[in-house]
């Protein structure tokens, strides 16, 4: 009775099943395919081995398009993560407590905003904010005596720039999912530490961080993979200049597709990347359930 239920559920998972293979599986092993051969998008692919890995592996500029992503995993996964935790607990236990759920449930809103606006749209509006002539940061900089700075042109600028971007648009994401997983946890748990005369910090670090912590490994693994696959602000901003300063894989991998016509390096490069994706996300997973 139980295998033929499970049968039947089979059933269900067929579209899903074809839908992934059709659109990722596919693709992705026409790209794995097309990464050891040299070719320009028209005419027959010319196989060529490993020499596009060989070549990656001397490439300084696809090692500085690593280092950048590892400086964006910081602004889009960790800083994020902790910054959304101290925002959830602050907006649940004092601003819900005080003002009420629907004041807490309106500043969470403002904090997601950011996820709901299109990135092309956000992209704009910060380059016109950090425009070196008239944007409106410089401008507010020369009421407070300081110099202007061409923060997206500047190569001593331009990552931390985006850094700064990236922070402010990903923050909404942990703090919803934060404050949803607050929602479980036992209330009786505060009020006996609070009898015992614990701090909000104490009940914070031994308290809130240890009952949600899967949230924290949700928001950790998908703000990283997000990070490791970002293309859209860098491809606004910057187009990962100056003299490649925000210079990240999937954009290095599209300069080569589409730019370059370099299609065989261009997927070996993202082959890699794609790889990388997979290794995180695994450990990710082993971390998560040896703890769990």
């Amino acid at each position: 009775m139980q295998r033929s239920r499970d049968r039947g559920y089979r059933v269900f998972l067929l579209p899903g099943a074809l839908l992934f293979t059709a659109v990722v599986a596919v693709p992705f092993l026409m790209n794995v395919g097309i990464g050891f051969t040299r070719w320009q998008g028209v005419g027959d692919p010319r196989w060529i081995g490993l020499d596009n890995y060989s070549r990656l592996l001397a490439d300084a500029r696809f090692w500085t398009s690593f280092r950048n992503n590892v400086a964006l995993i910081v602004a889009m996964a960790i800083v994020p993560t902790i910054v959304g935790l101290v925002l959830a607990a602050t907006l649940f236990d004092h601003v819900g407590r005080r003002f009420g759920p629907r004041t807490a449930g309106a500043l969470r809103a403002a904090y997601y905003l950011p996820q709901v606006l299109p990135v092309a749209v956000a992209g704009i509006v910060w380059g016109w904010i950090m425009h070196p002539r008239f944007g409106a940061l410089n401008e507010f900089l020369a009421l407070l005596g300081m110099e202007p700075r061409n923060w997206l042109g500047d190569p001593d600028w331009a990552l931390p720039s985006v850094m700064a971007i990236m922070v402010w648009f990903q923050i909404g994401y942990p703090v919803v999912i934060f404050m949803a997983g607050l929602q479980r946890v036992d209330p009786a748990l505060y009020e006996a530490a609070e009898m015992d005369g614990a701090s909000w910090w104490r009940r914070f670090w031994h308290i809130t961080i240890p009952q949600i912590r899967p949230e924290i490994y949700v928001v950790l693994l998908t703000c990283t993979i997000a990070a490791l696959k970002v293309f859209g602000p860098i491809f606004v901003l910057t187009r990962g200049g100056p003299g490649g300063a925000t210079l990240v894989p999937s954009y290095f991998s599209y300069q080569n597709f589409f730019e370059k016509a370099n299609v065989g390096y261009g997927s070996a490069i993202a082959t890699v990347l794609t790889l990388v994706i997979i290794v995180v996300t695994v450990l990710f997973l082993r971390v998560q359930d040896r703890e769990a």
